[in-house]
This record gives structure tokens, C-alpha cells and sequence, in this order.
């Protein structure tokens, strides 16, 4: 009797996306589970095992899996993800669509977008949810290096546009010193010509349209998918309507926001202040 095999479920866990994302990597490159073992130096059965996700994968095979499938950092990420339970649910599915795509437009509230983050900012930001009692050192160091690997779409060209409310401006993670070198790490970010920054001031008040922090993102078939999180998981919606209709809001929001050149004026100008406080 031969049995069916069971189709495994990126959402289910951790360890069940880091192995979809593993033979879907691999599929991509036309390679075959043989092909790969030889590039990799492991067996067509531990890879089998892997993509079934019967066997837990070391880092050392990760990381040469994601070096010889040019996956940009994102399997070793994932990994990381599962050892450490240092993701919250739903936001592996996210990474794979991240790393596909074109452009992002992202709009976050209370904070600087990961993205665009300063690696001290990101840093502090970690070591608080470490001190509360939320996470483990080794879970904020996964996040940090997942972090680090997503942060290449910037040097790959990938165009970025963000708009942060002016409270991201205004709070200040890791203290004076660390924010006023995020700040500053914005100014230069804002030049690139892959990056557009704006911001949505106070003065919106409850005119802003967007209430909550969102992420699209621009495929290269040009489909467009949408992410958001609640405390307890994130949410990637493909739903062509709902995607469309956080669009519309966001193409408000960046009506509504200060041009890129105000925009990096008052980044500049909330810099100075702390220099100076």
C-alpha cells in the first residue's frame, strides 16, 4: 500500500515554511535534490528528509543551501526563525514574498520601518523586548541577523517607498544618541535613488488613512500583496479587493504626507534637536 504524502503547510510552523521554502528555492533553479547534494556536499536523502521536514536541517547545510540557491540570506533567516521561535507566526510566509519582490511601500506608526533601520536602533530596540522578558538573547540575535539579510533589498535596488508617522520621529528608541543616528541614518538613506521617505504628520490627526502598519508589496508578474500583525501573528493578504483597497488608502496617504523634501527637512530638524538637547 503506498501512502499519499502529506502536503506540507508554511503557516503551520516554522520548520515546515523553512523546508516548503527550501524546495521551492530549489525548484526555482531547476535543480534536482541530486544536483543540489553535490553542490552542498549532503545527500539527495538528507535533502529529501529536509523538504519533507522529517529531519531538522543544520545551519552549517542552510547556509550553503541558501549560498549555492543565491537566496540572499532568506533560508539561513528562516532557520533561525524555527530554532529560536524568533518570528511571530505567519511572517516566514511573508519573507519569501519579500524577497521576490520589486518594490515595497511600507507605512509604520510608533517606529522606523525594519527596513530602513539603523543596525543600533534595531539593537536597542531588541534588547527591551529582552529585558521585559518577551524573548531570549539568542531570539533577538535571530531577528537582528534576519534583519541584517533583509535589509540587502536596498543594495539590490529594490525600490522602497516608506512613510513613517512623525511619532517614529519622535520616539526615541535606545535613547538620544542612538536615535539621532537613526535619523541621520534616514538623511542618507533618503538619497538613494531607490528610496523615497515621507512623513505623515501630526496634523493628519484622524484624517491619516491608515491607522495601522502596513506593508505592500509589487511582485514581478506586478501582483500586488499586502502584510500586516497583530500582537499575536502577521497576516500576508493576496486578496486582489482588500490589497486594492489598502492601496487606494495608501496612494492617500502619500497625497496627505509631506513631499520627500519636507519630509527629510523635518527628519533633519528632529536631529538637530536631540543634538542639541
Amino acid at each position: 500500500m503506498i501512502l499519499a504524502r502529506r502536503t506540507l503547510d508554511p503557516k503551520s510552523s516554522p520548520l515546515e515554511a523553512l523546508a516548503v521554502q527550501i524546495s521551492r528555492s530549489r525548484q526555482a533553479k531547476g535543480m534536482t535534490q541530486i544536483e543540489l547534494g553535490k553542490r552542498v556536499g549532503y545527500s539527495n536523502v538528507y535533502i529529501s528528509n529536509v523538504e519533507r521536514a522529517k529531519q531538522a536541517p543544520s545551519l552549517k547545510f542552510v547556509e550553503r543551501v541558501d549560498a549555492a540557491l543565491d537566496a540572499g540570506g532568506a533560508l539561513t533567516g528562516l532557520w533561525w526563525s524555527w530554532k529560536n521561535g524568533a518570528l511571530l507566526p505567519g511572517f516566514s510566509e511573508y519573507l519569501r514574498r519579500e524577497r521576490e519582490a520589486i518594490a515595497a511601500r511600507l507605512f509604520d506608526t510608533d517606529m522606523v520601518s525594519g527596513i530602513l533601520q539603523h543596525p543600533d536602533y534595531s539593537a536597542a530596540y531588541e534588547a527591551g523586548i529582552v529585558r521585559r522578558g518577551e524573548a531570549t538573547r539568542e531570539q533577538a540575535d535571530g531577528r537582528l541577523g534576519l534583519l541584517a539579510q533583509r535589509q540587502l533589498m536596498l543594495d539590490r535596488g529594490t525600490t522602497v517607498h516608506a512613510v513613517l508617522d512623525e511619532g517614529a520621529l519622535r520616539r526615541p528608541i535606545g535613547g538620544r544618541e542612538i536615535m539621532a543616528t537613526q535619523l541621520s541614518h534616514l538623511e542618507s538613506l533618503g538619497e538613494r535613488p531607490n528610496v523615497i521617505i515621507q512623513v505623515a504628520p501630526y496634523r493628519l490627526a484622524e484624517n491619516r488613512p491608515l491607522s495601522h502598519p502596513v506593508t505592500l508589496l509589487t511582485l514581478p508578474n506586478r501582483a500586488l500583496v499586502g502584510y500586516t500583525e497583530t500582537l499575536q501573528r502577521g497576516y500576508l493578504e493576496q486578496d486582489i479587493e482588500t490589497v486594492a483597497r489598502w492601496v487606494d488608502r495608501y496612494d492617500r496617504l502619500q497625497v496627505d504626507a509631506l513631499s520627500q523634501p519636507d519630509s527629510l527637512a523635518m527628519i533633519r530638524e528632529a536631529r538637530k534637536e536631540l543634538d542639541h538637547a
